[in-house]
């Protein structure tokens, strides 16, 4: 028997991967959010993803998308275009989330979900788009560069 490949497939998501999306966003949160930010929820995906998800699937402003492994969701990513302001009057395509699972990275998914991202940011006449990385996250940040976004600017943080 021949080791064969299994294909995935990046398709906007659909209402049966709401839970699909609230899993892989949960394990996003676990890995990067909860680990480098105390201030945030990590019980967010469980408590407001299903809702969340669901709604955004029919909004023509969000993205919704998925990476399919033969029935099994390995990654998700989720955006945003929205109108600029009076400052930035441009419309702004902003990469909300995006997660692939540790045992499927490093297989273009997360390539793929950004062009599928940019070429939707581009139908939706976005001028630019977005991401926020945390500033530790030193793979995601080259990650992103690889995809061609470059940094703009920095946010300086203080607990109080």
């Amino acid at each position: 028997m021949s080791d064969q490949r299994h294909v995935v497939v990046v398709r906007k998501a659909e209402h049966a991967d709401v839970d699909s999306l609230v899993a892989c966003s949960r394990a996003l949160f676990a890995e990067d959010a909860g680990t480098r930010d105390p201030s945030i929820n990590v019980d967010w995906p469980r408590e407001h993803g299903p809702q969340r998800f669901t709604a955004g699937i029919d909004d023509p402003d969000r993205l919704l998308l998925v990476a399919d492994r033969d029935g099994e969701v390995v990654g998700h990513l989720t955006g945003v275009v929205a109108e600029g302001s009076a400052m930035k009057p441009v419309r702004v395509a902003s990469l909300v989330s995006m997660y692939v699972q540790p045992a499927h990275r490093r297989e273009q998914i997360g390539g793929r979900l950004i062009g599928e991202f940019t070429a939707w940011a581009k139908e939706r006449g976005a001028q630019v788009a977005e991401v926020t990385a945390y500033s530790s996250n030193t793979e995601a940040i080259r990650f992103y560069e690889r995809n061609g976004f470059a940094s703009k600017s920095v946010t300086l943080e203080i607990a109080l």
